[in-house]
């Protein structure tokens, strides 16, 4: 992987979070003893590839991967995400309707799954705030 793919990925992981928060995602990795690269392809590829690509914006990409991440039952991204969505400028209503609109397809036990993750994130949100 070059250091160029690297470095395009973490500039556009910066419109989702912090300096700080990204220089934390490159370093205090959970997985980095057991894949030490899993997090290097996520950013070089994941943000300096896909998320770098024409054609839609941050707030729309934020949607597409909070849908894909519900429709999967990734509790712990969809935290992540639906954080990185309102950093971007998504309002809740946007992340709660995109979710919504998601029970026909994938049902109600996965979107009441997902709702309640996000509900618990809004409640600590503003419990960070108080």
């Amino acid at each position: 992987m070059s250091v160029e793919r690297l470095e395009a990925g973490l500039n556009k992981i910066k419109e989702y979070v912090s300096e700080e928060e990204a220089e934390r995602m490159m370093t205090a990795d959970a997985l980095k003893d057991l894949a030490p690269d899993l997090r290097k392809y996520i950013i070089e590829f994941g943000y300096g590839e896909i998320y770098s690509r024409p054609g839609l914006d941050s707030k729309q990409r934020q949607l597409v991967t909070i849908s894909s991440l519900v429709t999967q039952g990734a509790i712990p991204q969809i935290k992540t995400h639906v954080q990185r969505g309102l950093t971007v400028g998504l309002t809740k209503t946007e992340i709660i309707e995109s979710i919504m609109q998601l029970i026909p397809y994938i049902g109600f036990p996965r979107v009441q799954n997902a709702l309640m993750t996000v509900k618990e994130l809004f409640e600590d949100d503003v419990k960070s705030r108080s």
